[in-house]
């Protein structure tokens, strides 16, 4: 499976320009071969765009998903819709199953190439420190997998990456492929480059980290109080931690072949997960 990173920059708010710049990033991927395009978190309203949330949030199936759903048909592309603020009572009117009845969620959703909906995920560890996240939003308590390109692929958000018994449970699960859309900001790159390197060495697996670009592609303008800026550095990950695919700050794509047969083939050669007592 050839999987696509799609790094962007975003614009504090601006939801619907964000958005156009997540459909292009998925129709330039598609045309450069991709199977799977992930996008990061809150890509369309920005991560610290707190008083944004909730104007910008909306049910399961809700506008930006529909519209991320149309590209993926569109363009025969499996696409994580990054992460979005999820109204979780309007969820629960359309039937969904959700964490709490009401509140506000920040949710991940993978839909395949025919559009079908294959995994939904919440963000379960809500970062507190110098944020409103852990005060805006309610916490998810599922960690679902899916099947899609001879992968089993789970997704975590962000501030997940400081969990690792959360990806000892995908492993259990059987995941071969982790996506983790991320607002990973300055001053914390070394972090960065170490947790998600550190996820796939010691899980045997690939790892997807896709973040928000530093570099501006907007003409907004400026901002007597920006936000922290982020990292970028979106990379890709293979079974023994090494980068295939990396970039630096600026918006990009970045493109790498995940061979679930090369997953199987690490945990062979060196089977330390069979020794976890």
């Amino acid at each position: 499976m050839r999987l696509a990173l799609a790094q962007q920059a975003v614009e504090r708010g601006a939801v619907e320009a964000n958005v156009d710049r997540a459909v292009a990033a998925v129709e330039r991927a598609a045309a450069d071969g991709a199977d799977c395009v992930a996008l990061p978190e809150l890509f369309d309203v920005g991560y610290f765009a707190f008083d944004d949330y909730a104007d910008a949030a909306g049910p399961l199936g809700g506008p930006t998903h529909r519209r991320l759903r149309e590209a993926a048909v569109a363009n025969d592309v499996a696409v994580l819709a990054g992460t979005v603020v999820e109204d979780l009572a309007a969820s629960a009117a359309a039937g969904e199953s959700v964490p709490a009845p009401e509140g506000l969620a920040n949710t991940a959703v993978l839909y395949d190439a025919d559009g079908d909906r294959r995994l939904v995920y919440r963000k379960r560890h809500l970062f507190g420190y110098d944020s409103a996240e852990a005060e805006l939003l309610v916490a998810g308590e599922d960690l679902p997998t899916a099947d899609l390109g001879g992968h089993t692929v789970g997704v975590t958000t962000c501030y997940d990456l400081r969990f690792p018994e959360l990806y000892r449970r995908l492993v259990d699960a059987g995941a071969t492929l982790v996506l983790v859309p991320s607002a990973w900001p300055y001053p914390r790159v070394e972090h960065w480059k170490l947790l998600p390197r550190a996820r796939a060495v010691e899980n045997l697996l690939y790892v997807g980290a896709v973040n928000g670009s530093a570099a501006a592609d907007v003409d907004a303008d400026p901002d007597p109080d920006p936000d922290p800026e982020l990292v970028g550095r979106s990379t890709v990950y293979d079974p023994w931690g090494t980068p295939v695919a990396t970039t630096g700050e600026e918006p990009a794509v970045v493109t790498a072949d995940v061979d679930p047969d090369r997953v199987e083939a690490v945990r062979a050669e060196f089977p330390a997960l069979d020794d976890r007592r």
